[in-house]
């Protein structure tokens, strides 16, 4: 899909990876995949039904990329409601998914990346799926860096 230089600092393998683990976890409803950082995104799957132009694609999936990235500023009230000491925390935050009409937003975070997935309607129990695979191998890019 991307014919450019990566404008965040994902590598060529660790996007393929992410569009491996969506595509097998999701199959053909998938859409996009989008990987994003607090000030870039790179769409690293489009499929090719969509639109008329990488360009135009870019256009709408900033706009997406611009909703989710809320995300980042959202990880320290997800962090304290995890950590409950009254046994009433919900447990960490796993991912995000956004129902509209015809299909879902799936947002995975892991530190200071995420990766947005999008699909037409489906199977719910695929998501869990997609975003465990994904949110691995965001933290196995996420230790390697250390």
């Amino acid at each position: 899909m991307n014919t450019e230089p990566y404008s965040t600092t994902i590598s060529t393998d660790m996007a393929t990876s992410l569009v491996s683990a969506a595509r097998t976890s999701l199959g053909d409803t998938l859409r996009s995949v989008v990987y994003f950082t607090p000030s870039a995104f790179d769409l690293l799957y489009l499929r090719q039904d969509l639109y008329d132009s990488t360009d135009a694609a870019r256009t709408v999936k900033e706009q997406l990329v611009e909703l989710e990235r809320v995300g980042f500023a959202e990880a320290p009230v997800r962090t304290t409601i995890t950590h409950q000491d009254d046994g009433a925390g919900i447990g960490p935050y796993e991912f995000t998914i956004r129902f509209h009409e015809d299909g879902f937003v799936i947002r995975v975070l892991e530190g200071d990346v995420g990766t947005i997935l999008t699909t037409d309607s489906m199977d719910l129990n695929a998501f869990e799926d997609a975003a465990t695979a994904v949110r691995r191998l965001l933290a196995d890019e996420s230790s390697d860096g250390e």
